[in-house]
């Protein structure tokens, strides 16, 4: 049901802004009227004029619901039903306080899902770019055993979990990439516009130059004169890349073996990926949905083809009878701490607690290695950059030594 913002005059003469959900505009009106409540004007938000429907959105410049939306409003939805407020007002007091429109308006549409008699997590289903499978089957189980306001609450430790770690790990690689962008600014500032200026000098004496310094001045006034090329050229390889990674089975399954396989980030991206896992999995299964239907849900959610397929090999083990510790141990992801450390949780009856455990100690892990490659990039950039003026400048200086021999 859309959402419209209106200006209004109460009963005492006061202006009042907010908004309210009806079917058109009319309809807002006259809910207005009969709340006593004398609207002024009525129009739908600037920002939902530019959205389509939030189930189904058919341009890519739509806005987005982002994960810190989300956790906020799981975190205010999960306040107000422990302090005893029912499920439909406690989403009728959010709707306002929501920016987002996107959110605002799929919010408005559950709660009237909700008053005509579906379940919640029936109504999250309809907005699936906005709760992922995860959330819906986690509210599920929270509404069977009469305890959604734990689950929210632990839905909303679990978003803000994983927001901490995407933030951190874009903290820590904001400084390298903005020196990367400045530095490369310089460079190509310094061999586009400062070295044709001192080489002209020695085209005009007509001496014979030094090899280094013929390729710099060839790199030069290549760079100059087709910089665009060279964009052109980058744009198309990393478009090509994009398309065969995203539209292609074997592009995509090769992109996410290399992720973890790759120098230096394999391991990191590996570390991130069973900290999810531990992390997701434990979540559910503390909120009681049953392990196989938690693997499948984890399954579907993790952003890695190889890893999403060791779960998929994980869950057919445990189909068959075996514990969730036996088919980890056979898996090459997984590495043995964190095998033996489920297993104990197996045999204590605490697998979500020793899953938190695994997770905590292996986001610590990617905070640590974070800093570690930060640490190294840092001065590997410096030296790179240092390594393009050494040589510029002794590709500058060589033939004014040479022309000094010349005159004595």
């Amino acid at each position: 049901m859309p959402v419209y913002e209106y200006t209004a005059l109460d009963l005492g003469g006061r202006k009042k802004k907010g908004t309210i959900d009806a079917g058109s505009i009319s309809a807002a009106r006259q809910k207005l009227r009969e709340s006593n409540v004398f609207p002024v004007q009525i129009s739908e938000p600037a920002q939902s004029k530019k959205e389509s429907s939030p189930s189904g959105g058919s341009s890519g410049l739509l806005k987005r619901v982002n994960m810190q939306e989300t956790s906020v409003l799981t975190r205010q939805l999960a306040t107000l039903i422990g302090a005893g407020l029912p499920l439909v007002p406690s989403l009728t007091a959010l709707v306002p306080q929501i920016h987002n429109g996107l959110l605002r308006s799929a919010i408005a549409t559950i709660r009237e899902n909700i008053n005509e008699g579906n379940s919640f997590a029936g109504s999250l289903s309809l907005f699936p770019k906005i709760f992922p499978p995860f959330y819906i089957n986690m509210v599920r189980a929270g509404e069977a055993s009469g305890t959604l306001n734990l689950v929210l609450e632990r839905l909303a430790d679990f978003l803000e979990s994983q927001q901490a770690v995407r933030s951190k790990i874009r903290s820590a690689l904001a400084y390298p990439l903005f020196m990367f962008v400045i530095g490369s600014g310089v460079l190509f500032f310094l061999v586009t516009f400062v070295v044709p200026n001192i080489t002209h000098i020695f085209k005009e004496m007509h001496q014979t130059l030094p090899p280094i310094t013929v390729f710099l001045i060839f790199v030069s006034g290549f760079l100059k004169s087709f910089w665009w090329v060279i964009l052109l050229i980058a744009a198309a390889v990393i478009a090509g890349i994009r398309y065969t990674v995203r539209k292609t089975e074997a592009g995509h399954l090769w992109w996410d073996r290399l992720k973890l396989n790759a120098p230096l980030f394999g391991k990191l991206n590996t570390k991130i990926a069973i900290a999810r896992f531990s992390r997701t999995l434990g979540t559910l299964l503390q909120s009681s949905v049953p392990l196989l239907s938690a693997l499948e849900i984890v399954r579907n959610i993790v952003d890695n083809r190889v890893v999403a397929d060791e779960i998929k090999m994980v869950a057919k083990d445990v189909e068959e009878g075996q514990s969730l510790s036996a088919p980890l141990a056979k898996s090459p992801l997984f590495p043995p701490i964190a095998v033996e450390m489920i297993t104990v949780g197996e045999q204590s009856g605490e697998v979500e607690k020793m899953l938190f455990k695994v997770a905590d100690a292996y986001e610590k892990e990617v905070e640590s290695d974070i800093a570690m490659i930060t640490s190294l990039l840092e001065p590997a950039m410096i030296l790179a950059m240092g390594a393009v003026v050494g040589f510029i400048v002794v590709s500058i200086l060589l033939p004014i030594f040479e022309m000094n021999q010349l005159v004595r």
